[in-house]
């Protein structure tokens, strides 16, 4: 009779097992090896090599006035789309002021809440006689402040689908026909930690941004051929007004730095967190069981209501003492 230990069956479970251990043991030191490659080793591409022409939306305004700061250091035209005309013309006239007649700069008003087919005509319009290389799709929104979903008013649940998924999605199709005729280009759709890991309190918001990254994802794969690349990039803290954060710090990166890190990765991954101490976070998250990364996150996350709620009843209780 044979033993256990001598059983072929359970010889290949130990050593199915023994596998899955070292290949886990070897994900969680090649992980951060990378990173350390990734984030101070490899040198970014030449972007100009995508096209003469840079689009960024949401670009008055943190990570994408930074961004179109930035592409325009390297030497790209770019082509500002925001909603606020008197931003954009200010935002137009410090990209000049800076970098004189070295590059052209074009601005473009639209409000993506209300992107419809006459606003995405004039998009069209405009990008159609440009040899775009590269697309920022950073307009978004999140919520005021964390909470439940069934805590969001009506506009709010609307707000999050335009700016988040139709913008991303409309941009990258008014885009494309050219970039496809030229066979090349470089598409970069902001994405979010929360739509990469569960993020409780910020549900709508989250589930936005996972279609972000698996749309760019998928779409990284089917225009390979055409020398096009399709990225989504994940920030996490960042001194912006959609974070509502103030002070940079070793996990808060400012705009300008974040911007680096971000053109240095366009081309590379398909699914990327430019900024080291972001990844590192990331990664962090990634080892831990998702039940304990997801119970941290929505132990966080209740906090931040609580300030919020308390901050906002502190606002509503100011504006009653100004009427009475």
């Amino acid at each position: 009779k044979m033993s256990w230990l001598t059983d072929p069956k359970y010889q290949y479970a130990i050593i199915l097992t023994s596998l899955i251990g070292l290949i886990s043991i070897l994900k969680v030191i090649f992980v951060p090896l990378n990173g350390i490659y990734r984030h101070f080793i490899r040198s970014g591409l030449n972007i100009r090599k995508f096209g003469k022409w840079a689009v960024v939306t949401g670009a008055t305004d943190g990570i994408g006035k930074a961004m179109a700061f930035e592409f325009a250091r390297k030497g790209l035209n770019i082509v500002i789309i925001s909603r606020s005309q008197d931003k954009l013309d200010l935002t137009l006239s410090e990209i000049k002021a800076k970098f004189g007649d070295k590059i052209e700069v074009k601005s473009l008003a639209i409000d993506f809440g209300k992107f419809d087919e006459a606003a995405r005509s004039n998009v069209h319009k405009l990008l159609s006689e440009l040899d775009v290389g590269v697309l920022v799709n950073n307009v978004g929104i999140s919520y005021p402040f964390t909470k439940y979903f069934d805590e969001l008013d009506d506009a709010s649940v609307e707000a999050l689908i335009k700016l988040n998924i139709d913008s991303t999605t409309w941009m990258t199709r008014i885009v494309l026909p050219g970039m496809k005729s030229r066979r090349r280009g470089a598409i970069v759709n902001v994405g979010s930690a929360a739509g990469v890991s569960t993020a409780p309190l910020l549900s709508q918001y989250g589930a936005a941004k996972s279609y972000i990254a698996m749309f760019s994802k998928a779409l990284n794969y089917e225009l390979k051929s055409f020398g096009i690349h399709v990225q989504c990039q994940v920030p996490i803290y960042v001194t912006t007004k959609l974070a509502k954060l103030r002070k940079t710090s070793l996990f808060v990166a400012s705009p300008s730095a974040y911007a680096r890190a971000a053109i240095n990765s366009i081309g590379y991954e398909a699914i990327t967190s430019p900024y080291w101490s972001h990844d590192l976070q990331l990664w962090a998250l990634d080892v831990l069981p998702e039940w304990l990364a997801a119970a941290i996150t929505f132990s966080m996350h209740k906090a931040i209501r609580k300030a919020g709620l308390k901050k906002e009843a502190k606002a509503l209780e100011e504006a009653k003492s100004k009427l009475a």
